[in-house]
Order: structure tokens, then C-alpha cells, then sequence
């Protein structure tokens, strides 16, 4: 099994990526996806505690994170960055672990795990192949500033605790233009896939079957 770490800075395009690879058969495990689920169980309790006021409860009653809140939080004490990742990374790997054991036992040749922090994490150590999204700066500002909630001040603040994506783009084994009309990246990715079937995988078994916690 082929593990392919999707990843590509704030605004590149990643998520419009990974629906192309499904639409390929590919399965995709988003870490944003499961950081978000974990806001709204396991983790709720944990964070409250290390960053008070920034949960509230849902109509059930279960405690979950108000991501606007733990923004301005963090904002405000960027050292609070590390220890949020301190506690939700362990988590992340876990799911992931758990969806590449079902993938490996299905059968399945390519998987993708998308991941924004990729190189960031170490991530990339764990994979097989790295694909990173991209476009220019202008392009990437543009995307993002029309987000609701964002400003150039958060824009920057995660823009920082990123990678740059010249260097993203170094330690690629394969990038995918975003810059142009959407039908553009996906033929790119259209083209790709056939070369990522031919490859044979190694990280499942250096890094993911077995039962202890990945590093």
C-alpha cells in the first residue's frame, strides 16, 4: 500500500485536491476533519482546561470547543500554539493509524493522508510519497483574506507557523499547480494518479502496523 501525504500551505487548494483523488477511488484521511471531531469530544475537555473559556455546549449538552474563542486565545498567546499541538497531535496520529490499518485491510493500493502540517510534524518521515499544492502568493492571499473570520493579522500568524511553501515545493516528490482554473489542477491530478499506482510502498510497514504510537 502506497501512503501519500497530501499537504500544501493555508489557501493553496488542498481540499479541492484530495475530492479529485477520491473521485479516483483514493481514500482520504483529513486531519483538519479529524482535528475538528476532536473539538467536538475527546479533546473539548482537555482543552478547556489547559486554555479556560473556550469551550461551550452544544443543544445535548456535550462540551465542545468554540474555535473562535481558542483563535483568540491563541492569538493572544502564541506560545499557547505548542502545547495545543502537544496535546491534539497524539490524537491525530492515532485516528490516522487506525484509518490506514482499515485501508491496508480492505486492500487498498493508494491512500492519502492530507495534512496541512506535514513537514511541520515530521510527517513526512511516515509516508511514501509527499504532494504538495500550490499557487503564488497573491493568489493564497487573496483566497484566504475573503474567508469570514480571517484577517491579515490571523493570516500572518498561521502563515508562520507554516513552512514556507518555496521549501514545501524543495522537499516535494510531486506539486500540483493550483494557480489556474480548477479544471487545470484536476488534470494534473488525473495525470498523476497513473504514476502513483506504478509505485510500490514502504512506510505501512516501517512506520504504521505496528501496535505502539507512531513517533
Amino acid at each position: 500500500m502506497l501512503i501519500i501525504g497530501l499537504t500544501g500551505s493555508i489557501g493553496m487548494g488542498k481540499s479541492t485536491a484530495a475530492a479529485r483523488f477520491r473521485t479516483h477511488g483514493i481514500a482520504v484521511c483529513d486531519a483538519d476533519q479529524l482535528v475538528h471531531d476532536l473539538y467536538q469530544s475527546a479533546a473539548a475537555p482537555m482543552i478547556e482546561r489547559a486554555f479556560p473559556g473556550t469551550t461551550t455546549q452544544d443543544d445535548s449538552g456535550t462540551l465542545i470547543v468554540d474555535r473562535q474563542k481558542l483563535g483568540a486565545a491563541l492569538l493572544a498567546d502564541p506560545t499557547g500554539f505548542a502545547r495545543l499541538e502537544d496535546m491534539i497531535h497524539p490524537m491525530v496520529r492515532d485516528a490516522e493509524r487506525g484509518f490506514l490499518r482499515n485501508a491496508h485491510n480492505s486492500g487498498a493500493a493508494l491512500v492519502i493522508l492530507e495534512i496541512p502540517l506535514l513537514f511541520e510534524t515530521g510527517g513526512d518521515s511516515l509516508v511514501d510519497v509527499v504532494i504538495v499544492v500550490s499557487s503564488p502568493k497573491d493568489i493564497q492571499y487573496s483566497r484566504v483574506l475573503q474567508r469570514p473570520t480571517m484577517s491579515r493579522q490571523k493570516l500572518g500568524s498561521l502563515l508562520a507557523r507554516q513552512t514556507p511553501d518555496a521549501e514545501k515545493r524543495a522537499r516535494a516528490d510531486y506539486i500540483i499547480d493550483t494557480s489556474g482554473p480548477i479544471e487545470q489542477g484536476w488534470e494534473q491530478i488525473d495525470k498523476l494518479v497513473p504514476q502513483l499506482e506504478k509505485l510500490v510502498g514502504s512506510a505501512y510497514d516501517n512506520h504504521w502496523s505496528s501496535p505502539d504510537p507512531v513517533a
